[in-house]
């Protein structure tokens, strides 16, 4: 399977195209004129307490506080942030606790584990740290949540939990049971939790370790910041779209990546030896060609089509992707799909042909939230299994999380994908003037 990376830097803007088998697999890209906070952690301070809607807004500096939810506040720490020096401080108390271990209750990289419904200990004007969740949206502030975590390219550190989970997608017992002896081995995995990625699968121990130390250093890091900082402050800033791509996607699997931007391939070869070593450079290549690096590798045609409403597919079907406030609805049509086949069977393999493509463009496009599939009608329950868990499985490629539900007696299906900030039509679009963002123009 050929997999390569193409990196494109341009005015103002950085994008990220993931070719699979000469096919565009993923896109990523980062605006300038549009900073994501997605991933920082904040020594902010609480400025009021709603009970009513569960909530907090705490002060991190930006222009509108952030939502913290109280249920999502409480574990013991919290309350002695700001407490004077001479006191203990739970920054303290975080380098020297031993944390029993808990069952495993998530292996999604989530952190279920440790929460309950009860009431909060937060104060007005307290300061605590946390870390976004989500990206201001519209008129709302960030999403907040106190269970910080920094991730590595093979692990996620929790530093307030216990938990040691491994990712339900490494589906071995025996490589399951590998993976938790050697973090629990190691003389740092009694301090916090962690959460063991997907690609940690056949890792060796060393690399293993490696990664799960530089994450646990990052975070010694941030706590001494956090002590020195005054409030608010950012104490932790994710990394750039580069630092990105080196930890979520420079896999074994990658046989090269190009970028087209000398100054971009320093900083590249720079994160790969700090976070995979020299091993990799072999990989990275500067592109300095005179045709821009998305047309030479044959994909931008297919950039400029994921803001099209309606994508076709190759036996002449089509599906037509509308995103709403609230819901964003998918609809598979035949189109010009011939065939001689019984109309159950015809159904069935336009919907075959629709799914993964469906899951693709949900990564293209980076949609999120509430989503409503309409599959063309299918009698026969083997058939719906079938589009189904096909549509599973290519979800699983995706890095955000995503619960799909069965389908309908009307052959719709009800998922939903981790929505985390604006989507990539809103950073590139703005609404018409004309018709407000109706897609219509009215005739007097």
């Amino acid at each position: 399977m050929a997999r390569e990376i193409l990196i494109q830097i341009a005015d103002g803007e950085r994008r990220v195209a993931v070719v699979q088998n000469k096919r565009l697999d993923d896109f990523f890209i980062e605006l300038d004129r549009y900073q994501s906070i997605l991933g920082n952690i904040y020594k902010g301070k609480v400025e009021s307490i709603l009970p009513s809607i569960n909530g907090a807004f705490v002060n991190i500096g930006q222009e509108r506080n952030g939502f913290l939810y109280l249920t999502d506040a409480d574990h013991p720490h919290l309350e002695d942030f700001s407490k004077p020096a001479d006191k203990p401080n739970f920054l303290d108390m975080l380098r020297n606790r031993t944390a029993p271990e808990k069952p495993d209750t998530s292996d999604k990289g989530g952190r279920q584990g440790g929460r309950r419904d009860r009431p909060t200990n937060l104060r007005v004007g307290q300061e605590i740290l946390v870390q976004v969740e989500k990206d201001p949206f519209a008129s709302k502030g960030a999403r907040l949540t106190s269970h910080v975590s920094i991730p590595g390219r093979f692990v996620v550190y929790m530093p307030y939990d216990h938990h040691l989970g491994v990712s339900q997608r490494i589906g071995s017992p025996d490589e399951r049971q590998r993976l938790r002896e050697i973090i629990k081995a190691a003389d740092f995995g009694k301090q916090g939790g962690f959460i063991i990625r997907t690609v940690s699968a056949g890792q060796d121990k060393d690399e293993l370790l490696n990664d799960a130390r530089f994450v646990h250093d990052k975070w010694q890091q941030v706590i001494e910041l956090a002590r020195r900082e005054k409030t608010p402050s950012l104490v932790y800033k994710e990394g750039d779209i580069i630092w990105k791509v080196v930890r979520d996607y420079l896999r074994d699997d990658v046989n090269s990546v190009h970028i087209d931007s000398r100054e971009e391939y320093e900083k590249l070869v720079k994160y790969a030896e700090i976070l995979i070593g020299k091993k990799i450079l072999k990989k990275l290549h500067y592109y300095g060609g005179q045709v821009p690096i998305f047309e030479a590798h044959k994909v931008a045609s297919e950039l400029e089509k994921i803001y099209d409403q309606k994508v076709f597919l190759k036996t002449g079907a089509y599906i037509i992707i509308e995103p709403t406030e609230g819901v964003i609805v998918v609809d598979v049509n035949s189109g010009r799909y011939k065939t001689s086949a019984s109309p159950e069977e015809a159904a069935f393999n336009v919907n075959m042909e629709a799914a993964p493509e469906i899951a693709r463009q949900l990564r293209l496009r980076d949609l999120g939230g509430i989503i409503v599939i309409d599959f063309i009608d299918m009698m026969r329950e083997d058939h719906k299994r079938k589009v189904l868990d096909l549509l599973r499985k290519e979800l699983e490629r995706d890095l955000a999380k995503t619960e799909v539900n069965k389908i309908s007696s009307l052959g719709l299906v009800e998922m939903t994908r981790e929505r985390t900030g604006k989507t990539l039509e809103s950073i590139k679009f703005s609404d018409c003037p004309y018709c407000q963002g109706r897609g219509r123009v009215r005739i007097d």
